[in-house]
């Protein structure tokens, strides 16, 4: 039950950017279209899951003192496995996204989840709690694109217009602010509701 529990924290309980208000950068800069959105979420989530777990293994290991600066070289090394495969694989999206792949290393979804988590459980629970995190991660980071494209440009995912004529504002900075009060908003009325 504790190991469920650990996954599913991140998803709506705990999620790290609805509840936490953790990672608002990258949501704002790159969740004007769903494949951005997409593209930012699994870049996001690889690199979570994988340092949570490296983090986990070497805690032991890791000295007290120094454990902040030895976290981003570890960050930073999945970091750069996801930069180069998605330059390799994806230009278009890689070119889309730009800066903001690099800037993962210093997302405080992920710093924070290897020193708060990762540095001080077990493996199988920081694994869990990562994929948990970076579930919720997606889950809103797509959902905001996938309202910003529709309302700002017209389509979703690049294709199938729609008939209403797009509001320009929703694909630019104001319109991730809007969208991410109104998800805040449904959450915790939801959150109140059940209580």
């Amino acid at each position: 039950m504790a190991k469920l529990k650990s996954f599913t924290n991140g998803v709506l309980r705990e999620n790290p950017v609805l509840v936490l208000v953790l990672g608002l950068c990258p949501l704002l800069a790159v969740s004007n279209t769903a494949i951005n959105a997409l593209g930012m979420g699994i870049a996001t989530i690889f690199v979570l899951t994988l340092s949570s777990t490296v983090v986990s293994l070497c805690r032991k290991v890791i000295p007290e003192d120094i454990r902040i600066p030895i976290f981003v070289i570890i960050i930073s090394t999945f970091v750069t496995i996801a930069d180069y495969f998605m330059a390799a694989y994806f230009p278009p999206l890689h070119r889309s996204l730009g800066v903001f792949i690099p800037l993962i290393v210093v997302n405080c979804i992920i710093l924070a989840r290897a020193e708060a988590f990762a540095y001080r459980n077990s493996l199988i629970d920081s694994f869990l709690d990562a994929l948990g995190m970076g579930l919720g991660f997606i889950l809103v980071i797509v959902t905001i694109g996938i309202i910003r494209e529709v309302l700002g440009n017209g389509t979703i995912f690049g294709s199938s217009r729609f008939i209403f004529h797009p509001a320009l504002i929703m694909v630019f900075p104001p319109g991730a602010y809007l969208t991410i009060g109104f998800l805040m908003g449904i959450l915790n009325w939801w959150k109140n509701r059940r209580k």
